[in-house]
């Protein structure tokens, strides 16, 4: 197998992109949860006012997995990364891909100075779970996820 290349994402991945989330949506049994348009995602990522960054991996001309980023604001710790996702397709879990993206997106954070990252994981996802735990994450049993949809 061709080595991964791990790069920023451009705005004309975005459509591989969002099959890997819609993939992802399936996989934590959610389906019909991704609403967002191409249009929207493209331009909340490489519009006037980028929101989210990335970066993929690469096979080829196939985008085979990512790690979808922004910046979030703590008023305790300063400005810090919040990984959205961290996906890698079915067929390439288990190569090492997940790990070149979680480390080349915690280099980014480092490098813009920020002051750590944060997440979320599914608890039922031990895979996941235990992929984190090589990492020595801190995992918070106190907070409570709390959303509000417009």
């Amino acid at each position: 197998m061709t080595k991964p290349i791990i790069r920023a994402a451009i705005k004309s991945d975005c459509p591989q992109m969002l099959e890997l989330i819609k993939e992802l949506a399936i996989y934590e049994k959610a389906p019909d949860e991704v609403t967002v348009s191409l249009a929207e995602f493209e331009e909340a990522g490489f519009g006037h006012n980028p929101i989210w960054g990335a970066f993929v991996a690469e096979v080829g001309d196939e985008i085979v997995g990512i790690s979808l980023y922004y910046v979030r604001y703590s008023t305790w710790k300063g400005r810090r990364l919040y990984l959205e996702d961290l996906i890698v397709t079915e067929k390439m879990r288990g190569l090492g891909m997940g790990k070149q993206l979680f480390d080349r997106t915690l280099a980014y954070g480092k490098e813009c100075g920020y002051h750590g990252m944060v997440w979320q994981v599914l608890d039922w996802n031990e895979s996941a779970i235990k992929f984190y735990e090589r990492y020595k994450a801190d995992f918070d049993s106190e907070w409570i996820n709390v959303s509000i949809t417009y």
